[in-house]
């Protein structure tokens, strides 16, 4: 970590924030390697696409106000949320008034937003239908199964690598989870996952692409939609067009780009609500700011076990 000058005055319409607590995000990683699809970052840069913290300086409403806000960092030009003081666009905060600490905010955040709207109005999750998540152990698998829930689901299924994952899954309401296996091929995890429904699953959660996203068109019912919003797994999916034809099935791409600032903060606040009452959560671990080189270095390599939390 390295010293950098203070932000130097605020442009128009921005805000400065204390910052208390920052995710290290798998965006933030694509960012500041350029292997995001925004291309290499201008720099130098301070990372850090969104964090949560006290307005100090901008408008009357929000000075003192405890807040999340995204940034651009490594998307253009400026410095995002990985310090003590950051600059945001007023107009992109959201006020965060829901009982949770300031660390649940940031575990949550974007990751949450991209679950609770994949559900709701991508995959137009309707009462009642079955929901295989994917990548349940990260941050939007674990969001999506309690949102899946919230949204009235009738039946989870969590698909997870680690034996911890699952049993979180189960926690959070997932009625059934499948281990996911390393060298496993799609075929054989298409039969697997559509032994835990009776008609396949009517939505699908896709962060991971690769064999398990290919592998979940398998599974989808008539009728059913594919959501993938990440590619952790590997960069492509494969479709079986017969499967897909013959099922009126589709398969739906997703990004949070594409919300507006008032639906964001809409489903972010809606998010922390359920998170206050207990049925959403990303489980974090908090580290200081100043060991954010070896805490950027093991979610990097894949060891972070959580979602890791910076806070000053």
């Amino acid at each position: 970590m390295t010293e950098r000058a203070d932000p130097d005055g605020l442009g128009e319409g921005e805000v400065l924030v204390e910052v208390t607590a920052v995710p290290i995000t798998p965006l933030d990683l694509l960012c500041a390697s350029g292997t995001s699809y925004f291309g290499p970052p201008a720099l130098p840069y301070v990372p850090g696409v969104q964090g949560v913290g006290l307005v100090l300086r901008g408008p009357d409403g929000l000075v003192g106000r405890r807040v999340w806000f995204p940034t651009t960092a490594g998307m253009a030009p400026g410095d995002g949320a990985m310090a003590t003081l950051a600059r945001a666009g007023a107009a992109s905060v959201v006020v965060v008034e829901a009982a949770v600490d300031d660390t649940v905010v940031a575990a949550l955040g974007l990751s949450a937003v991209s679950a609770w709207e994949v559900l709701e109005r991508r995959a137009a999750l309707v009462a009642g239908e079955t929901v295989l998540v994917l990548g349940a152990g990260g941050a939007v698998g674990q969001a999506a199964v309690g949102a899946a829930r919230v949204l009235g689901a009738g039946r989870v299924v969590a698909a997870a690598r680690s034996g911890e994952a699952l049993e979180r899954a189960r926690a959070l309401g997932a009625d059934e989870v499948v281990e996911l296996h390393s060298g496993e091929d799609a075929a054989a995890l298409t039969t697997r996952l559509s032994a835990t429904v009776e008609r396949g699953f009517d939505v699908v959660v896709d962060p991971l692409a690769g064999v398990p996203g290919s592998a979940a068109v398998g599974a989808l019912a008539a009728g059913g939609r594919l959501v993938n919003l990440g590619s952790s797994a590997g960069p492509a999916l494969s479709v079986d067009s017969a499967v897909v034809r013959s099922r009126s099935a589709a398969v739906l791409g997703y990004t949070n780009v594409s919300l507006t600032a008032a639906r964001q903060a809409e489903v972010l606040t809606t998010v922390l609500e359920h998170a206050a009452a207990g049925s959403i959560a990303v489980a974090h671990d908090v580290v200081p700011l100043d060991e954010v080189g070896a805490a950027w270095a093991e979610v990097a390599a894949g060891r972070a076990r959580h979602r890791v939390v910076l806070v000053p």
